[in-house]
């Protein structure tokens, strides 16, 4: 569905997204709670220079996916949960604008306050993980966001922001159907609560991303979601820490 000049643009797009373009070093995700698991040693595009932390198989993915529900003609809007500098959903921003599509949103929800804290009556992964001690690192504010937007003149009426916590921002989010899901919200709370919300919403063919399922926290709701809802489709590997499927129906 590339084209040669849609293809180098795009790839273009994701080497500066992280950062490959100035040929930063990478830098590992920082360790102890809420961080790298014990022996976990990959190294992410270098967190405080880069618009996005995934790796590069995983904007592979995002592409991959996007593209084959356009082409595919799968309804619907593109969203991520869990934005952090907003990368992934410019990418996705980019992509329908390479292709001249025009009658889709993407959608960006994020807390811009970093994860919720895991205190008394929070799910027990969550507190063990304690995510919210990296908040300094993962609270980047919506206005931070559209200047990133901004810079790549990809801030249009096409682009829409969630501002708020899950639970509160995805259940009332006037949001028809969606063509492609991605969850970003490392916790098992970020996790069910926009499963929940938002994948009755994704149409059939769409699909849907989890970038955290190397955690537990979000890999056990991601598993008691699909066995109470009765999901059955390929889990694929995005790549070191992240998964996909399809939504057959």
């Amino acid at each position: 569905m590339t084209d040669t000049g849609t293809g180098l643009y795009l790839e273009l797009l994701k080497k500066v997204l992280t950062n490959r373009i100035q040929m930063d070093t990478p830098s590992a995700w920082p360790a102890g709670p809420g961080g790298a698991a014990d022996g976990e040693d990959e190294a992410r595009p270098a967190a405080f220079s880069a618009h996005t932390m995934v790796s590069p198989e995983s904007l592979d993915n995002v592409q991959y996916c996007v593209e084959r529900a356009l082409a595919d003609g799968v309804p619907g809007d593109l969203i991520e949960t869990g934005v952090w500098r907003g990368g992934i959903c410019v990418l996705m921003r980019a992509i329908l604008k390479a292709h001249g599509v025009e009658d889709r949103r993407v959608w960006v929800a994020d807390s811009f306050e970093g994860v919720p804290e895991s205190g008394e009556g929070s799910h027990p992964l969550d507190q063990e993980m304690a995510l919210h001690n990296l908040n300094t690192v993962l609270s980047v504010s919506a206005d931070a966001v559209r200047a990133v937007f901004k810079s790549y003149d990809l801030l249009d009426e096409r682009v829409e922001f969630l501002e708020g916590w899950f639970s509160e921002t995805l259940p009332a989010a006037p949001i028809e159907s969606l063509a492609v899901l991605r969850l970003d919200g490392d916790l098992y709370v970020s996790t069910m609560d926009s499963l929940s919300a938002l994948y009755p919403k994704l149409s059939p063919g769409g699909f849907v991303i989890i970038d955290d399922y190397n955690m537990e926290g979000c890999r056990t709701a991601v598993h008691e979601y699909r066995d109470a809802h009765g999901i059955k489709e390929e889990i694929e590997a995005a790549d070191s820490v992240g998964i996909w499927w399809r939504k057959e129906s």
